[in-house]
């Protein structure tokens, strides 16, 4: 592994750092704290900082030398509403909200790189280290967009990155092209009408129809959908009724859909409408349909993926780079910024949970889970990826920019 030095030397630094962001959950755009921490240490290494684009976002602005090129790297900051399980020194001082899912570690590791970038970073051009909240359902990524991020901190390329327990520390996975899902949540309103369960003939039974729909939804993922196509439709509440001897007035169906790109979700959302009303009208009922399109598919760049694996290569070699891992259909709001600039977004082995303090939960170290911590051990690694990441793309005498990246793949091609 090719480590930084002084970035290893920094680790404890670093790990003081992310503990105290894990002690301090924050949910989204709710941030203050844990911006005023980013903030303040950006600007006690004299780095520039930008607030506010995103309600609680903040941007450090790293330039050196005369080129105007430029990237951005992105952590989130935001952390779940969930009570941790964890009684270590760190575990979270605020009931019902934790770190469940890294934050704090991507938080940490961006702050080591800006530290080390500032300091003796090799490069000519910008890097942006973009500190993003509300990524947790919030949509923080694409409201930094709409207050004007690519606007005020013009960029050629933006990369990300998470953490993924299960996955050996040490080691990455990426994949060109759809790497992790859209997510969208529908809630379906049936209404009938009631009457007493003993005289079910006077009634237009809402559960009924409800469960009409939902095992006709299934044949769109089976026989509406293409075989090679990915989709998920999973409904994961029904609501109905509040007495045995009721036959209610509606019924709810709510759940959410998955897709890699935007024409099977259109399909998918389509056909659930089409579905739901014409089996409604059939036993004489109505629907109400709401689809919210949360999160699109998070699509990576190919030339900006493959000039990542190639850095990700040289700091823990290509045995430890998974450059075709699986896509997972779980979501992240990191896809707003790869509509609007090419980029890459990676995921970096967090290890089994063997790495977490005496007084750790007796759950699994899963993303999520109550009694998962982020491996401190990823700070130097992570922080060393970013900083390799950002010379290579802005010092051409090291390797090629990623624009001359693109520019060679598209040739090849």
């Amino acid at each position: 592994m090719n480590l930084i030095d002084p970035i290893v030397q920094f680790q404890s630094e670093l790990q003081h750092i992310r503990r105290n962001i894990h002690a301090h959950p924050e949910l989204c755009y709710e941030e203050r704290r844990t911006a005023d921490v980013v903030a303040e240490k950006l600007t006690e290494w004299g780095i520039p900082v930008l607030r506010g684009m995103g309600v609680t976002g903040v941007v450090g602005i790293i330039k050196r030398g005369s080129s105007e090129a430029a990237i951005g790297l992105r952590a989130d900051m935001d952390a779940l509403p969930m009570q941790e399980f964890n009684t270590f020194a760190h575990a979270s001082k605020h009931a019902g909200k934790m770190h469940a899912c890294g934050h704090d570690g991507h938080t940490a590791m961006l702050l080591g790189a800006a530290h080390h970038l500032a300091k003796h970073g090799n490069f000519d051009g910008t890097v942006y280290v973009i500190f993003q909240p509300a990524e947790e359902g919030g949509a923080g990524a694409k409201k930094m967009i709409e207050d004007g991020l690519f606007e005020q901190c013009p960029m050629q390329a933006v990369y990300g990155m998470h953490n993924w327990p299960g996955a050996p520390v040490g080691s990455f996975g990426v994949t060109p092209g759809p790497m992790m899902a859209s997510s969208n949540e529908f809630e379906v309103t049936v209404h009938g009408r009631g009457s007493h369960a003993a005289q079910p003939h006077k009634s237009v039974d809402p559960i009924m129809v409800a469960v009409q729909i939902a095992q006709s939804w299934q044949t769109i993922v089976s026989r509406n959908k293409s075989p090679l196509d990915a989709g998920v439709l999973s409904i994961t509440q029904i609501h109905a009724g509040s007495a045995t001897n009721v036959i209610p007035d509606e019924a709810k169906l709510i759940g959410t859909v998955r897709t890699f790109t935007i024409e099977v979700l259109d399909l998918m959302e389509q056909r659930m409408r089409e579905v739901a009303a014409h089996t409604a009208a059939a036993f004489g009922a109505e629907v109400e349909f709401q689809f919210k399109r949360n999160y699109p598919p998070l699509i990576n760049h190919a030339a900006e993926t493959s000039f990542a694996v190639k850095v990700m290569q040289e700091v823990v070699g290509a045995a430890s780079v998974n450059a075709q891992v699986e896509p997972t259909m779980g979501s992240e709001d990191f896809a707003f910024m790869l509509q609007h600039k090419p980029g890459c977004y990676v995921f970096i082995g967090n290890g089994e949970g063997g790495h977490r303090d005496i007084g750790h939960g007796l759950g699994p170290c899963n993303l999520h889970n109550p009694s998962y911590d982020f491996n401190d051990d990823l700070l130097p690694i992570g922080a060393t990826y970013w900083v390799r990441l950002a010379e290579a793309a802005l010092l051409p005498s090291r390797a090629m920019p990623a624009a001359a990246v693109r520019e060679s793949a598209a040739l090849a091609a």
